[in-house]
């Protein structure tokens, strides 16, 4: 569990999302109450819920963005799940306990792939001997023949001495097999083949998710494991045998308790689309069967339960749930009041405006013009964005969400390619050249974006 404080948790999502400083410094402090949490003493540990939190904001101003972020500074089994996938045919929708085994199939190989470089080290050392027994087969032991008369006949005896010249030219191959001097030799290897076969096709994955049951695993266990000789080069048989002997050190069950334990107390699980089950408030109607239904159904588990998985049970009580919504066409107050008491902490993220877009543009990590101009890179073309070309963009971008359907940030990724679609078509042809983007260029580039934003709208 990380022990970043929340400036620190609020500065680290600063380096990708710009802005919202008001959510950053909720999820920040829910972040840094679970390692307080797990500072406690075990009697009081268990008292302590975590306090679940609703963001509210249109598309694209980083309410996922911040989930998914918040989960890798945490190093914490993450799913995002969309709540109208639930209601999407109504009765028969997918069961809302399926996140929760969403969610331990990530806590499961998050842990497998933490063990993987504990073994790591130990897995290429077994792997190297077990190249250079292919290299250089052992001598084989003498046997020993049993005659009837005589009694000491047959038993093993003391071990025999190792060969030192042996020793030596298996500890010269080694140091050219480490300096990569074999790798093009051929060597043959062992390869495990899967069991799988076609009967196993005629499952559908619906039904084993309510189940929790993998019934293709199931079957391999009862067929018997298959090996095939294959012929591969050295550095080809290196990684088959170092993914082979990291199997053989990885204890699944280890594995699948620690994974359980991680999931129940670090998981977050981002509950994304939840405005889209909130009923209309329309009086006299009932109960929506696709919308109060599904809200009922996630109740306990938001409150905490225990949800069978084929890991074994899970329980959701210290789970941090992030809902998210946009919530504008129905309130939060729509939802079923026992949900809402259950995501205690609201936050409002405000929508984004054209200073919003120029900051984004530049200052992340993982902004678009810094992934624009290292893929044009690749071809051998240089492009440069001048202040007053990022300043252009940021407005039209802003003007474009103002006139047709605000989507936010991602209004960029439209703008940007329509910018760059030529000189992306062409930049094989182009290659050396230094491409300068100014204002000019912008507002002739993008002039139809910018007067006749919708007319595909009226496209049959």
């Amino acid at each position: 569990m990380s022990a970043l404080t929340p400036k620190e948790i609020v500065e680290a999502l600063d380096k990708y999302i710009i802005g919202q400083d008001e959510a950053k410094k909720k999820v920040a402090i829910a972040l840094r109450n679970r390692w307080r949490r797990h500072q406690l003493p075990d009697n009081l540990r268990d008292e302590v819920i975590p306090k679940n939190i609703i963001m509210i904001g249109p598309t694209g101003v980083g309410k996922t963005e911040i989930a998914r972020r918040l989960s890798k500074l945490a190093d914490a089994p993450f799913v995002k799940v969309e709540a109208s996938k639930f209601t999407e045919v109504g009765y028969v929708g997918r069961d809302c306990e399926s996140m929760i085994r969403e969610l331990t199939e990530v806590g499961v190989t998050l842990i497998r792939e933490e063990m993987k470089k504990e073994v790591e080290g130990q897995a290429k050392r077994n792997a190297e001997q077990r190249l250079l027994d292919l290299l250089i087969p052992p001598q084989p032991r003498p046997q020993r023949v049993f005659r009837p008369n005589d009694p000491s006949s047959g038993d093993e005896g003391p071990a025999p001495q190792p060969d030192p010249a042996e020793a030596h030219t298996r500890e010269v191959i080694l140091r050219k097999l480490r300096a990569g001097d074999l790798d093009e030799r051929e060597v043959e290897v062992s390869v495990r083949e899967s069991s799988t076969t076609p009967v196993m096709q005629v499952f559908s994955n619906a039904g084993l998710e309510e189940m929790g049951v993998n019934i293709q695993e199931m079957f391999g266990r009862f067929m018997p494991q298959r090996s095939k000789q294959r012929k591969v080069r050295v550095s080809e048989a290196r990684q088959i045998l170092e993914q082979e002997e990291m199997q053989n050190l990885i204890d699944m069950e280890a594995v699948t308790a620690r994974a359980i334990e991680r999931v129940e107390n670090d998981g977050i699980l981002f509950l994304d689309e939840i405005d889209k089950i909130a009923g209309r408030g329309a009086p006299g109607h009932g109960p929506d069967v696709s919308r109060e239904g599904v809200q009922r159904d996630i109740l306990p588990i938001v409150e905490g339960s225990t949800v069978m998985t084929k890991y074994g049970p899970v329980r959701t009580d210290h789970i941090l749930f992030i809902a998210a919504g946009a919530f504008h066409i129905s309130k939060v107050s729509d939802l079923i009041p026992e949900l809402q008491g259950r995501f205690p902490i609201r936050v409002e993220l405000s929508s984004l405006e054209a200073k919003d877009f120029e900051r984004i543009l530049l200052e992340p990590r993982n902004s678009l013009i810094k992934q624009y101009t290292a893929m044009l890179e690749t071809e051998g073309v240089s492009v440069e964005f001048t202040d007053d070309a990022v300043r252009a963009i940021a407005r039209i971008c802003q003007r474009v969400n103002e006139s047709a359907e605000n989507i936010g940030a991602r209004r960029l990724h439209t703008i940007m390619e329509y910018l760059l679609e030529d000189i992306s078509f062409d930049a094989p042809a182009r290659k050396g050249e230094r491409i300068r983007i100014d204002a000019e260029e912008v507002g002739r580039r993008l002039a139809d974006v910018a007067e006749d934003q919708d007319l595909s709208r009226y496209i049959l």
